[in-house]
């Protein structure tokens, strides 16, 4: 015998309901379904149509519409997707159209130079960085913050660093350079850097005026590209935390402020770990007031970039 004096209620007047007039949110016609020998498209559709499969599908359908359309499909970039050894996989995309412009933080541009150079990239920080060598690399400080060259002076970072390798890359590494070959197609590059940030930033030849000029005006040069996206284009944020989604949302606000259409575009952010700038700056903000449609997509770089284009180029088939 309890010696609480509250008893417990009653269900026995509770009203029940059927399965079928309840409904649910999750249908069985929508499960995965076993992977057959259709290859990656048969693979993605496979997939339930629940949740992060359904957001890949509207970026595939996003990205495939404004190739189509012929509509802005810009990426931006961090360090990591160079480092993973992507640069091809989105220079075949370029080829085929699903790329009108990159866009770069001083990371991805160091690492792709580093490529496009010495086919080598990426330092162990730990064990340089007790004697202060991490960062001292003779090449990459002389050539990545631009000397003071006339002939560079009225182009963007992105265009200046494509130039140069055009002179100094290894034959043997250059078709690994997004850089470079960007730079062959004429695709537009933009590079952000943060004084500071960046390794070669320490070298005795960086020279703070060229690099802030060359970068703002890569930063008035994507502005350009963002007012493209209007009606139909595709932006996609791939391993930047910080920096590019900051930059990012900036372009989408001068653009509108100087009078540009900017509506009914898709934003994708892309990454392993979901953070809270390219949620609100780049999945989210743009899309306020206006038509258009943002998703995230977490997994891994090296797998899901390679997916992605393989989707897209079996869909060509």
């Amino acid at each position: 015998m309890s010696k609480y004096a509250q008893e417990p209620l009653s269900f026995r007047g509770l009203k029940t309901i059927s399965l079928q007039s309840r409904g649910g949110k999750v249908k069985a016609e929508d499960f995965a379904k076993p992977h057959g020998s259709d290859g990656v498209r048969g693979l993605i559709d496979s997939l339930p149509h629940i949740l992060a499969a359904d957001s890949l599908r509207a970026v595939l359908a996003a990205l495939r519409r404004a190739r189509e359309n012929r509509k802005a499909i810009l990426w931006g970039l961090g360090g990591h997707v160079i480092k993973c050894g992507l640069a091809p996989v989105l220079i075949d995309l370029m080829h085929r159209g699903y790329a009108s412009g990159f866009v770069l933080n001083g990371a991805a541009a160091i690492h792709d130079f580093e490529i496009a150079i010495a086919g080598q990239t990426s330092e162990d920080v730990e064990a340089v960085l007790p004697d202060g060598s991490f960062g001292a690399a003779e090449e990459t400080g002389r050539e990545i913050p631009l000397n003071d060259d006339p002939s560079l002076r009225n182009i963007g970072y992105g265009e200046a660093l494509g130039h140069r390798l055009e002179q100094i890359a290894d034959p043997q590494f250059a078709p690994c350079s997004l850089l470079y070959a960007a730079y062959q197609s004429a695709i537009p590059v933009t590079i952000h850097v943060a004084i500071g940030t960046d390794t070669p930033h320490t070298h005795p030849h960086a020279d703070g005026a060229v690099i802030g000029r060359a970068s703002h005006y890569d930063f008035r040069l994507f502005c350009s590209l963002v007012k493209d996206l209007d009606g139909g284009g595709v932006y996609l944020n791939v391993g930047s935390a910080v920096l590019l989604p900051e930059v990012f949302l900036k372009a989408v606000s001068a653009v509108r402020n100087l009078g540009h259409p900017l509506a009914n575009f898709t934003t994708v952010n892309l990454d392993f770990l979901q953070h809270y700038r390219p949620r609100v700056n780049v999945v989210e903000r743009p899309h306020a007031g206006s038509a258009g449609q943002g998703y995230a997509i977490t997994g891994h770089h090296e797998i899901l970039i390679p997916l992605l284009a393989a989707a897209l180029i079996e869909s060509e088939a």
